[in-house]
């Protein structure tokens, strides 16, 4: 599963085997440029699935298909309980099996029903219970109704059915409609992906940023010194300051312990002033750790990532070009 255009022609060149399910719905105009750019040995008619949510959508494709005289595979976003889009109705679902039954340059290859709330919901007694009955209810419905309007064999070996991802892996087995999930964020466990249920994982990535000098004592700027004076005497780990390179990421210090960002001097993206326990004893050059809160956010703000084997930088893993 990829999300933009960019990544795609990134992986359409270096995997060109490789069979693509879109993640969201793209702007037609640039599913036109990424059709423009790939090509051989890369087939995108029989090896990218396109994303669609509305009977718009679809129609938009058409008009990309039959311009370019190309055949396309479409896959169709059904709301299944998120409520972050897709098809939620049996008449627009229907309106779009007219669609494609209609042009013979688009054939339908499934749907992508995402199920983030069943693992996401609070854990009242049985509401992710009825959340996760439902959802596979609404995805049984959908497929009942392909059988009816789809003009053509549903084969759940033939077709892509999507669902869950790295929230809610461990609620599928494969015997219910869904048939596909897409797993991510689960390989390197950022903290908003650390749930009990996936309590087997370990964290595989972090930031690791240098000090670039230390301040001593944690003053704030000139007219305010007495509130940042008040501050390191409340709270011990006010006590010192430092200021490290970068900052202001989607990410949480883990290692010194006690180390974190300073809210009175507020972020910065260039030197993050960061207030410490005097037990730290960071100097220049010394490294502050950070668990990132998300993963294909800010894998593209770093380059490379740097493979830890034993203590030492193994290899270097090259990651996509920087795209939103």
């Amino acid at each position: 599963m990829l999300f933009n255009g960019p990544q795609l022609v990134e992986v359409a060149a270096a995997r060109p085997a490789t069979r693509i399910l879109l993640g969201k719905p793209l702007n037609v105009r640039v599913a036109h440029r990424v059709l423009e750019t790939v090509g051989p040995p890369f087939d995108a008619a029989r090896q990218v699935e396109w994303l669609v949510d509305t009977p718009a959508t679809l129609a938009a494709y058409r008009e990309l298909a039959r311009d370019r005289r190309q055949p396309m595979r479409l896959n169709v976003e059904i709301d299944v309980g998120l409520h972050r889009g897709g098809t939620e109705d049996d008449a627009a679902l229907a309106r779009m099996f007219a669609l494609l039954r209609e042009e013979p340059l688009l054939q339908w290859s499934g749907f992508m029903g995402y199920d983030a709330h069943c693992a996401g919901l609070p854990d009242l007694p049985g509401l992710r219970a009825r959340a996760l009955a439902a959802m596979h209810a609404r995805y049984d419905a959908c497929v009942a109704l392909a059988r009816t309007q789809a003009g053509t064999n549903v084969d759940r070996g033939g077709l892509t059915f999507n669902s869950g991802g790295s929230h809610t892996l461990h609620l599928h087995d494969g015997r219910r409609s869904p048939n596909e999930i897409s797993i991510g964020s689960a390989s390197v466990l950022p903290t908003g992906f650390e749930v009990p249920e996936l309590g087997e994982l370990q964290p595989a990535c972090f930031i690791a940023t240098p000090v670039l000098k230390t301040l001593g004592g944690f003053r704030l700027p000139w007219g305010v010194e007495g509130v940042g004076r008040a501050a390191a005497a409340w709270d011990p780990n006010q006590a010192e300051a430092l200021a490290v390179h970068g900052g202001n990421w989607l990410a949480d210090v883990v290692s010194p312990a006690g180390v974190a960002p300073s809210g009175l001097f507020g972020p910065s993206s260039n030197q993050q002033v960061m207030t410490a326990p005097r037990s730290a004893g960071l100097k220049a050059g010394d490294w502050v750790f950070w668990r990132p809160r998300q993963s294909e956010a800010l894998f593209l703000q770093f380059g490379d990532i740097a493979v830890l084997e034993h203590g030492a930088i193994a290899a270097r893993w090259p990651v996509f070009s920087p795209s939103a």
